[in-house]
């Protein structure tokens, strides 16, 4: 079985949570860098302090600037200062003027504050026209990132949460939806709604589901036909049986010890017609319900013909039977027992209705990769509209064909079904000559 779901339910899952977790990442790095900045009004703040300080370094006020730098600091709960860094060589190298340059003691404004730490990073705002900075450590109230701990947990824990979440009701969704249906199509079908069918409802689905509802159908095909095949042949057997109850019944009740021979007659060919209605009846539903396996082996249609005309000819000496056989004709991987009764049944149908002084055709040959059995009786043949209806069971043509026959009408679908059973077919025709003509096509190889 292909695992089309398995596949697509691990290709979604797995593209999905790597997209959505990388995106997931993005954002929260985006999120931090943005949440790492310190805030544009601080920062002109701050740079206003620089110049505040700058004017008063640049003024040799050294008294203002540091009563100035004491306010602030008492205001802003901080520590400020005004320093001035040179590097002196001391060995190696003569130190290149450039990397003095990219040397800070504190941290520009207009760079990222780590987040993860608790101490507030000293600030470096230079000096434009000195070589002096203003040091200043970050007031609290500058600090960026107030809110990234609650921001942290929203993007790490609760988003995570809620989007798995709704992937997973939506798994769940499409996983429970056919089940549902599966479930109210059980349910519809053990009510006795033999009619229902699942792939109507799963749409183009082309997954373990849809091959799940494929099974299903086919079952429910299956045991609906089974079971309206059973009430059928219930319904037919009891109405068949109506009819030689009844005359056994009026043989009983009529029975009259002066004339018992007839009565007794009576009855017993009655008891053999039931008995034969229930055997055939009983094979009919053997042969359709349970599918038999049959043993296989070889058989010569010549020899089992020959076999079947003689006995004919015993059982109907008042008609004809013409037969010319080849010299053999030898079917592989068949079965012996499907195919007698079968060809047995047409040939007695087909002199059942044949006049007496009349004569059956029987006709076997060859055709490419079958063999062709015909059968043609001298009967009154049947009406175009009934030639594929005389294959089921229990159907007889209110005419002349059956107005003197005690049938019952499962003599050709025994036959069709025992040659179903063996991969051959029978059809009927009424041929310009008149009669009936009932051809059997034989597969000559049976795989």
């Amino acid at each position: 079985m292909k695992r089309t779901f398995l596949w697509k339910l691990c290709l979604i899952v797995a593209t999905g949570l790597v997209a959505f977790f990388y995106l997931l990442h993005a954002l929260t790095l985006k999120t931090e860098e943005s949440m790492s900045m310190i805030a544009k009004a601080d920062r002109a703040e701050l740079t206003q302090w620089r110049i505040k300080s700058e004017q008063l370094y640049m003024a040799n006020n050294t008294q203002a600037l540091n009563a100035w730098l004491a306010q602030l600091m008492a205001e802003e709960s901080t520590w400020a200062s005004v320093a001035s860094f040179r590097a002196i060589h001391l060995a190696g190298e003569p130190i290149d003027k450039d990397i003095v340059g990219t040397y800070h003691f504190g941290r520009s404004i207009e760079w990222k504050i780590h987040l993860y730490f608790s101490a507030n990073p000293v600030m470096e705002l230079p000096f434009e026209h000195s070589n002096a900075s203003l040091l200043i450590k970050l007031p609290s109230r500058m600090r960026p990132g107030t809110y990234w701990a609650t921001t942290k947990f929203l993007l790490q824990v609760l988003i995570p949460m809620g989007v798995l979440a709704v992937l997973s009701v939506l798994l769940y969704q499409h996983i429970i939806t056919p089940l549902r249906k599966l479930d109210s199509a059980t349910s519809a079908f053990s009510r006795g709604n033999f009619k229902v069918r699942l792939g109507r409802y799963l749409g183009k689905r082309n997954d373990e589901f849809a091959h799940l509802a494929a099974t299903f159908d086919q079952m429910a095909v299956k045991i609906g036909e089974l079971i309206a095949s059973q009430r059928q042949l219930i319904a037919d057997l009891s109405h068949e049986l109506r009819t030689p109850l009844t005359r056994l019944d009026i043989a009983v009740e009529g029975f009259d010890v002066d004339d018992a021979q007839t009565h007794l007659a009576r009855i017993a060919r009655e008891s053999a017609q039931i008995r034969k209605l229930v055997e055939d009846s009983l094979t009919l539903a053997w042969l359709e319900n349970e599918k038999p396996v049959l043993k296989r082996e070889n058989v010569d249609l010549v020899d089992l013909l020959d076999v079947l005309v003689e006995d004919a000819r015993f059982e109907f000496p008042d008609r004809r039977i013409i037969f010319d056989p080849p010299a053999n004709a030898i079917v592989q991987n068949s079965c012996h027992r499907a195919l007698c009764p079968a060809v047995e049944n047409v040939i007695r149908n087909a002199l059942r209705y044949t006049p007496v002084g009349k004569h059956v055709q029987i006709t076997l040959t060859q055709q490419t990769e079958q063999y062709c059995i015909q059968i043609q009786d001298q009967g009154p043949g049947i009406p175009e509209v009934f030639l594929e209806k005389v294959f089921e069971p229990f159907f007889r043509v209110d005419n002349a064909r059956l107005a003197e026959n005690d049938s019952f009408g499962l003599g050709l679908a025994l036959a069709k079904r025992h040659l179903a059973s063996v991969g051959a077919s029978i059809s009927a025709h009424n041929p310009t000559t008149g009669g009936l003509l009932v051809t059997i096509m034989i597969p000559i190889s049976q795989m």
